[in-house]
């Protein structure tokens, strides 16, 4: 594609990034056959291509965007299958990110559309807040009805039947390996998921310990910055992301770290790039150090191999692909060659490339899009019939486990429980436990 930037646009890092991308288009369209958005609605102007014509002009013309470009990028998901189909290698993501922060910076939203931006980033980003703000909408989940704004709706309903306590194993300290140290690895424990599900990390730190490994939680550690990241907030991003950078690098400096573990693929995709958000500060050689790391706690697993102590009792397993593992961060087999490998019957369901409908904060501001997503995914879950569920992203685990009657989990749940770990508890819930499903007597012993 050809591109007419001036030199004086082209003193901006970010605008010469842009440039590159938009040069490497050369407008096949074959994003349009994977892009959700595109599927759902049909319109040219929301899929990848026709995006990228309109930041293009955007950026170009160096102009304040419309409202008509504003709602087109609004609508992606920022799930990346564009990037997993493109042929010619089109860095979707940066140029994207470029664009919101752009117009995070030059339109003027809606009174209201700012206020649950506002409210969005000062929130899910801190877990004590979370709690809190899910509490509020459970107690005011009855009223959902009558409440006039699609989105206010999507929050109240977000809200989980159960809002788990506090989980100790979050707080900074070492989980020391079980028998001889294979690796030290710093654990991010995020953020929203802290608040919504505490048994993730849990097993996480039970798994790597029992492969041996030195489970460090940094102090100063927190949110990975994606949340607002995404929105364009790329102030409020970076000083999340700051702090991630600060304290991993001091392990680093320190005793050593071998990986940063992951278990939110949607972190997992914004920590490897912490080297391109930082490229222009002074904190751009602690970043690239850190993304070098990164790791999913799927690619870790693989690496120290899969030790079976238990054989859990034959599951019908049906993995979903979050976009921000199999797009983002190109991690397509690894999970199901794990949950293959602790002896789980692995199901894939049709479309497996396509979103959701999760994507960060995107069901709370996208709700009808969203739930048409989330429909189709469901059907196509469905026809599998299978009597668990396993992701390896929170959101996805929230936006399925809404609307499905079989248990969803955390494929390091069922790797920790074939490992001689405890059952996930979402599959003990009362009207959860799968269809079929009987627990060997002798099943855990170690």
């Amino acid at each position: 594609m050809q591109t007419h930037f001036t030199p004086e646009q082209l003193e901006d890092s970010a605008t010469v990034r842009s440039n590159e991308v938009l040069r490497s288009c050369v407008h096949c369209g074959f994003c349009t056959a994977t892009c959700p958005t595109y599927q759902v609605l049909g319109d040219e102007l929301d899929s990848p291509r026709g995006r990228i014509y309109l930041i293009k002009d955007m950026l170009e013309n160096d102009r304040v965007p419309d409202a008509t470009t504003v709602k087109h990028i609004d609508r992606c998901l920022s799930c990346l299958a564009c990037m997993s189909t493109c042929p010619s290698g089109v860095h979707y993501m940066h140029l994207v990110d470029h664009a919101r922060e752009y117009i995070d910076q030059r339109y003027k939203r809606r009174w209201d559309d700012r206020a649950l931006r506002w409210i969005l980033a000062r929130i899910l980003p801190y877990p004590g807040r979370f709690r809190l703000a899910m509490l509020a909408a459970k107690i005011a989940r009855p009223l959902r009805g009558v409440v006039p704004d699609a989105r206010l709706r999507a929050m109240l309903e977000m809200a989980p039947k159960k809002i788990p306590s506090v989980s100790l194993n979050d707080d900074a300290q070492v989980f020391p390996a079980q028998g001889p140290r294979r690796k030290r690895v710093a654990l991010m424990t995020g953020c929203a998921q802290k608040a919504l599900n505490t048994d993730i990390n849990d097993a996480t730190i039970r798994l790597l310990t029992r492969h041996g490994c030195d489970v460090v939680v940094a102090e100063g550690a927190g949110c990975c910055g994606a949340l607002t990241h995404h929105m364009g907030k790329t102030k409020e991003s970076h000083s999340a992301a700051s702090k991630n950078i600060s304290a991993w690098a001091r392990e680093m400096d320190g005793d050593g770290l071998d990986a940063i573990v992951i278990n939110t693929s949607g972190c997992g995709t914004t920590v490897k790039d912490y080297g391109h958000m930082f490229r222009d500060t002074g904190l751009a050689e602690d970043a690239k150090r850190i993304a070098s790391i990164a790791k999913d706690v799927s690619e870790v697993m693989v690496d120290l191999g899969l030790e079976r102590v238990a054989t859990p009792a034959p599951l019908r397993v049906a993995y979903h692909s979050a976009c921000s593992l199999q797009h983002g961060q190109q991690i397509k087999t690894h999970p199901k060659t794990l949950l293959s490998k602790a002896g789980f019957e692995v199901l894939e369901p049709a479309e497996s490339h396509l979103c959701c409908g999760s994507a960060g904060t995107y069901n709370l501001m996208q709700p009808k899009i969203s739930g048409q997503l989330k429909e189709r995914k469901i059907k196509n879950l469905e026809a599998l019939s299978p009597q668990v569920i396993a992701a390896g992203n929170i959101g996805c685990m929230m936006q399925i486990g809404s609307a499905i009657g079989v248990p969803v989990v955390h494929t390091v749940e069922l790797l920790d429980w074939a490992t001689g770990g405890p059952i996930p508890p979402a599959m003990t819930d009362e009207g959860r436990v799968p269809e079929g499903f009987k627990m060997p007597a002798d099943f855990g012993a170690r």
